[in-house]
């Protein structure tokens, strides 16, 4: 009998996994530049270049909207568009994958963002930083991994980078990583971890 009542489960289970595994995209990344010396410059000027490139059978056909969520002492004051596909219908993916490459630049007390994918090129936009611009750091949620899931018909904007400032230890020390590595959600990072300023980057498919 236990036998028989589990084969349903199994089978309910392997379906649930299938229909998961259809409305997720795979999600790697390209950081910076092969060249040393260039990486070097790159890193010396504050700059940081990433790109990600989605994979799944659900883009062909989407369309996407990126966006900058600017957080003041842990809350949401403002959110700006950096690149809205669903203007046009050319914006519109014709395969199964998909690259984007996001420069972010953080000199003269400005954020500097630009984005570049195969069919268009985003305008410039400009951010005041609220701090010194080289405490400021680009921070992706991978981690340790190499790649990230995501689900494709969610309706929320999914955060892709964090531009923060440390946290401060009370030994006087700081850290990035320990803040986008965390399992603390990404709208709640600066509450959570005393970061008075910081910015998120989102994607909406559509």
């Amino acid at each position: 009998m236990k036998l028989k009542n589990a084969l349903p489960i199994l089978a309910l289970i392997s379906i649930t996994n299938f229909v998961f595994a259809q409305d997720t995209i795979k999600v790697t990344n390209n950081y910076g530049s092969e060249n040393r010396e260039i990486q070097d410059l790159i890193d010396f000027e504050n700059i940081y270049i990433e790109e990600l490139n989605f994979e799944g059978e659900k883009l062909k056909g989407k369309q996407y909207e990126i966006n900058l969520q600017e957080f003041v002492n842990g809350k949401l004051i403002s959110v700006s568009k950096l690149f809205d596909g669903s203007e046009s219908d050319y914006f519109k993916i014709a395969s199964d994958k998909e690259s984007l490459k996001f420069f972010f630049s953080m000199t003269d007390g400005n954020l500097k963002t630009y984005i570049r994918g195969q069919k268009f090129g985003s305008k410039k936009s400009y951010f005041k930083l609220n701090d010194e611009s080289d405490k400021y750091a680009l921070k992706d949620f991978f981690g340790s991994k190499s790649e990230l899931n995501i689900d494709i018909n969610s309706k929320q904007e999914i955060p892709i980078f964090a531009i923060i400032t440390p946290t401060i230890h009370k030994d006087g020390s700081g850290s990035y990583c320990e803040v986008v590595q965390s399992n603390v959600k990404p709208e709640n990072l600066g509450e959570h971890f005393n970061i008075p300023h910081y910015f998120l980057v989102t994607i909406r498919f559509k």
